[in-house]
């Protein structure tokens, strides 16, 4: 049963984490190119963000929505 455990160990260190040990050496070399990662996440989130609220605005013009006070218990 240890042995299982520590294969899994292995795994997680020698092979799932070598991302992240490549993005913590680059830091050390470049501190901008290692966190445009991150400004790429962030403008992930931004455009679905806003792709969300277009959809969204989309159905309140339609009144596609059940705005009826029973349809939902917090709007009672």
């Amino acid at each position: 049963m240890k042995d299982f455990f520590e294969g899994i160990a292995s795994l997680f260190e020698d092979v799932l984490f070598i991302p992240f040990d490549l993005l913590r050496d680059l830091e050390l070399e470049s501190w901008f190119l290692a966190n445009f990662v991150n400004w790429i996440f962030v403008l992930v989130v931004f455009v679905a963000f806003f792709f969300w609220m277009k959809q969204l605005k989309k159905f309140n013009d339609n009144n596609e929505e059940d705005r009826d006070p029973t349809a939902h218990s917090f709007l009672g």
